[in-house]
This record gives structure tokens, sequence and C-alpha cells, in this order.
């Protein structure tokens, strides 16, 4: 008799702003029998390339708004990405809300420091990433469980650790991205901190 290991849909959470290494990240992931889901321009794009996605709205029931500055900032998108799955009690309330559990986080945030250069302090603004990093800081914060990328460089990675482990990453591969992702946003943070105290008016 064969035993099947772990037969729950797999899904992937991609929200891009560099779309680089985009086909290459949706045919790898798919060939693993991972599910996308993705946001806004980045689902337009993964839809573009052939390859199917579900749309974030469709999960959250909820529009983006107000031209995309709120789209993932909602409970039923950090539910899968925090709670603990060995602890039954969170897997009790989880399986109730009957929503995908997503593995795998890619996103890559706005690029503020580049355009901090064009010295347009109403489009610097809105380079200020928000749902990107909260999403990979609850998805690194949960690294147990959850894959999260935000660097292009490291697609091929996921892909090879994915290869290596029958479709799933490793713990500390986990760990290790889960590391990235708290360095850039400390980086990233400080960057803005540091344009709002030289742009006073």
């Amino acid at each position: 008799m064969v035993i099947r290991k772990n037969l729950r849909k797999k899904f992937a959470l991609i929200s891009v702003f560099n779309k680089n290494k985009l086909r290459y990240l949706c045919s790898n992931l798919t060939k693993h029998n991972y599910n996308l889901i993705s946001t806004g321009s980045t689902a337009t794009k993964i839809k573009s390339l052939g390859f199917k996605c579900m749309d974030i709205s469709k999960l959250t029931k909820f529009k983006e708004m107000f031209d995309g500055r709120i789209k993932t900032l909602h409970p039923l998108i950090y539910a899968p990405l925090l709670y603990v799955r060995d602890n039954n009690y969170h897997k009790k309330q989880f399986i109730s809300l009957k929503i995908p559990e997503i593995d795998i986080v890619v996103i890559n945030l706005y690029p503020f420091e580049s355009s901090i250069k064009k010295r347009n302090s109403d489009k610097t603004i809105e380079m200020i990433d928000i749902g990107g990093p909260s999403l990979l800081r609850a998805a690194s914060k949960n690294y147990k469980f959850i894959t999260p990328i935000v660097f292009v460089d490291d697609y091929s990675k996921l892909i090879q650790n994915i290869r290596d482990n029958n479709g799933y990453t490793d713990i500390n591969f986990r760990k290790k991205m889960a590391l990235k992702v708290f360095k850039e946003t400390s980086r990233y943070d400080k960057i803005i901190g540091k344009w709002f105290s030289e742009n006073k008016k």
C-alpha cells in the first residue's frame, strides 16, 4: 500500500514590484503543484504569462481600495501566515475560516530608495511599502511553517530547495530567508526614516 504524504493543496502568495524572473518562478512553482495567489498588477502579469492565479480579492471578498494602497491588509491574509500549524487550537480556528494555507510568500518591496532621486515628495511617499513588509514579517515570524522570499536573486535557491525536499522547503532554508527579510525591512525603514528627517516640510 502506498501512503501519500500531505495531500492538502499548496499555495504561494506572490506580489512583486520587480517582475523579473516571474515566468521562471511561476513555472517552477506550478511544476511542484503550488497554486498561485496574487494582487493587482502582479496577478495581471501572471495571467498574461499563461498561469492560473487567484486574485487576492477573491480570497478576502474585499476589493482593493485607494489605488491599491489597501489590498493585503486583511485578517484572511494574515490568518494563514500567522497561525501555528502544530497548535490544535490554532488549527481548529483556521479550519473554520475555510481559506487556503499559504506556504510561500514572495514579495519584493516598492523601490523607495530609487524614488528619492526624482525629488517629488508625493511620488516618493507612494513608494513607501506598507503591505509588503507586513506580509514578509508575518511569514518570517512563522518561518517554522512558511517560506518568505524578498529578493529576486533567491528565486533559484527557493526552487532548488523545493526540488531537494520533494516539493517543500526545509526549516534551515526558511530560517535563512526569514533572516534576510528582517535585515532588509530594517534597512528599508532606516532609509525612510532618514528621508523624513531630511525632508521636514
